[in-house]
This record gives structure tokens, sequence and C-alpha cells, in this order.
């Protein structure tokens, strides 16, 4: 009998490994987000000083993309319980996931983050706007060639000092919000990209979204931290990386106004930061009650997002009261995602 079929058949008939003599074999297994990192950390720690007899989980920063690709593989032992994400899943990652077996989904929305962009303390400031970051970074903005190379040929308000951002990788879900939220946005401040939205899908996102590779912005890789490091080290730097980290290192960096709003844990909760996102836990419903623990470090989620709790102290930003009621629903009665809403 195949580790695999026998998370299946937990499944299909609510056995569970220990008929087999296996439960507890392997522990929880997380991958995923770089942005939910250290809070799925956070959680791990209190988890094991709650429950010392079971086993450590393993949380690992892959990258929301990476995870999901590992997430998907299918059902078994030797594969991840859980895929954190700073973006929702894709509906061609979820067919993946039917496609391999991975059948029944469970979607927490675990809390909010903001896409911020930063500086050392006592480092360059500015008050940009969607559009400014897009024309200092994209590769072709709005289909021309990109000829800027200080701030101020962005925008005359701006630093006279040479643009340097440090950024995350195109496997991270935070570049994918940082897409989303702010770079086409500020395309699509122009209406003949606007329109080409419309006509030619895939050629607006490739204008609207792909990041020039001449030095200006560097792909620091999945570790957010670093980029907190490269920008310390130089005063006219410029990191994009999730609020959390701004948060975590406030004493090193201050946070870039965007549309003249301050990215702060009260204007992240109230989306009026532009770069204002959901994070995410998937789980595989098939590995509850095969998996060790596995329910009750869910439970371990919900105990620890609220406002006050101890993941807002290393900047998770709560959810919403309506979306706490469905997350928490999600967490400990196991709904699942049709998968009809994913784009």
């Amino acid at each position: 009998m195949t580790k695999t079929f026998k998370f299946a058949l937990a499944a299909a008939s609510a056995l569970t490994l220990a008929a087999c003599g296996e439960k507890g074999a392997e522990p929880i297994h997380a991958v995923g987000s770089s942005t939910v990192y250290p809070f799925a950390k956070s959680v791990a720690e209190t988890f094991n000083r709650d429950y010392p007899n079971l086993p450590s989980p393993t949380i690992e920063s892959t990258g929301t993309g990476g995870g999901f690709k590992l997430f998907c593989n299918g059902l078994g032992e030797d594969k991840p319980d859980i895929a954190n994400a700073s973006r929702r899943m894709k509906a061609s990652e979820f067919a993946t996931c039917q496609q391999n077996g991975v059948t029944e989904i469970i979607e927490i929305q675990v809390g909010l983050d903001g896409i911020a962009l930063a500086s050392a303390k006592g480092g360059i400031t500015m008050n940009l706007t969607p559009k400014m970051v897009y024309e200092a970074i994209a590769a072709r903005p709005y289909g021309g060639e990109q000829t800027n190379q200080k701030w101020s040929d962005v925008d005359a308000s701006l630093p006279d000092v040479d643009i340097l951002v440090y950024g995350p990788p195109s496997t991270s879900g935070t570049r994918d919000a940082l897409k989303e939220l702010i770079l086409e946005v500020g395309c699509d401040t122009n209406p003949e990209m606007e329109a080409l939205k419309d006509s030619d899908k895939d050629r607006h996102a490739q204008l609207c979204t792909e990041v020039r590779s001449d030095g200006k912005y560097v792909d620091q890789g999945e570790q957010d931290n670093l980029i907190v490091q490269k920008i310390e080290g130089n005063p006219n730097a410029v990191g994009i990386f999730g609020y959390s980290y701004l948060e975590e290192n406030a004493d090193k960096v201050q946070g870039l106004n965007m549309n003249g709003v301050a990215p702060t844990y009260e204007n992240i909760a109230n989306f009026e930061y532009p770069g204002a996102r959901p994070l995410y836990v998937y789980v595989k419903k098939a590995h509850i009650g095969a998996i060790q623990g596995l329910s009750e470090f869910l439970t371990q989620w919900t105990k620890m997002w609220d406002r006050d709790g101890e993941l807002a102290k290393i900047g998770l930003v709560a959810n919403p009261d309506d979306v706490m009621a469905k997350s928490m629903s999600a967490a400990t009665n196991y709904d699942t995602l049709d998968g009809s809403e994913l784009k």
C-alpha cells in the first residue's frame, strides 16, 4: 500500500494512518511565502511549547509560486501539508492540484500585509505614487524605452539621485502583489495601456509588469531580510518587501509614503494604503487526521492572529471581522475551496 493511497483512503473513509501504525511518522511540513514565513515560524514555536510531545513542524521559505508547485505535487507523507502564500492561489495552480489528486484544499486568509517601499533610517525620502514606481522600474514604460536613470527623471519632485531598488524575485508572491497593486495601477494611468488590457491582455501584462534588468532593479531572492540589509547599507537605495519586515526593522528602515499614505498598521487594515494585500495558508484536507498535530497547528493560528495577538506584535495585520469569521470556520470546520472564484 503506497503512502499516497493511504492518504486518499484516510480522506475517503475517515481512517487515519494510526490504523497502519504510522501516525506521527512525519512532522507537519509547510512551504511557501517568505512573507508568511516569520508568522508561520512563530506559530510553530508556540505549537512546540503547547504540544511538546508532537513533532516540531518544518517551515520552509520557498516563495509562494515555488510553494504551490511543491504543495500541488500530490498527497502523502513526503509531500507538504501546507502552502503559505502572499497572494491567492491561481486557477492554474488549483487545476494542477486537482490533476495530482490534491482535490480538497482548505483556504485560510490568516491576515493582511502591505507591499512596503522603504529606505534606511535617515536615508532617501519620497512621496511616491504607483505611476512613479512603475516609470522608475518598468522594463519598457508604456511600451517605450526606459530612459529614467534618476528619480528626478521620473518626476521633478523626487530626489536627484540614481534609481536603485532592491526587490522580490519573479517566484515571490510579493512580486505578484507588487505587479497587481502598484505596477499595473501605475501603468494604467496611461489611457493607451488601459485600453490595451482589453485588446491584448498578454501584451498589457508584459508592458505593465516586467521590470528592468539594467541593474536599477535588483532581484534580491526570497529572503526579505537581505533587502533590509542592502538598503540599510546604502542611504539612497529603496527596498520593496512585506510590511511585517518594515515593522520588525523599524529601528533600521523607514517606510515611504504612497499617494501620501504611510505604510502603517491602520492604513493597511482599512486598505487606505495602496499596497495592502491578504496573506493565506492552504492545507490539504486529506492530511488532517493523517499527519499528527495538523489540526492543532491550524487551531494555533486562530489563537494568535487577533489584533492583540502574538502575530500582531511581529507585523501581521488582523483581518476585518467578516473575513476573520470565514477564516475561523475554514480553520476549524475545514471548509474546502471550490476554485470557482480563482483567477
